[in-house]
């Protein structure tokens, strides 16, 4: 499926799920009842969010003290974040999602099935890594490349006077 479909499938199809979830469900226990979820599954992940936030927060400023790159306190911090914008969005399966984000356990497995799939995807050539650097991305090293820095040049710096 190309990127097109999925953004149809997460903006349209998704949204549609949701909310004939929530009817079934208003059927099934009432309109209170389910309002009341949607109310209180938004309030109760919005805190553990904060909560779960603040201990990532924590673990990245250890990593950092401790002289370790905070990969993935990093990670968890992105995951905490979509956790919590799913669980800010009405609905039973973004809810499942956000909360399944917001817990370690689930999140790292989360984590491991996605980068599992990327390292797939890398292997088979479906996804390209490019590498930047000096001389590389914007702008080339050499005239013909476009403008940029001559690296064999190196970086002339002056006092100002």
């Amino acid at each position: 499926m190309n990127t097109l479909g999925r953004l149809a499938l997460l903006f349209v199809v998704v949204p549609i799920v949701e909310l004939m979830l929530l009817i079934e469900l208003g059927q099934l226990v009432g309109i209170v009842p389910t309002l009341a979820l949607v109310v209180a599954t938004g309030i109760g992940g919005a805190a553990m969010a904060r909560a779960e936030g603040l201990r990532v927060l924590f673990q990245f400023q250890q990593e950092l003290a401790q002289g370790r790159l905070p990969g993935q306190a990093m990670l968890d911090g992105a995951s905490v974040l979509v956790g919590g914008a799913f669980l800010l969005t009405p609905g039973v399966l973004t809810d499942l999602l956000g909360f399944s984000l917001l817990f370690p356990l689930s999140r790292r497995w989360i984590q491991r099935r996605l980068k599992e799939r990327l390292e797939r995807q890398i292997a088979d050539g479906s996804i390209r890594v490019v590498a930047m650097g000096p001389g590389m991305g914007f702008g080339g090293a050499t005239p013909e490349q476009g403008p940029g820095l001559d690296p064999s040049k190196g970086i002339v710096v002056e006092p100002e006077e």
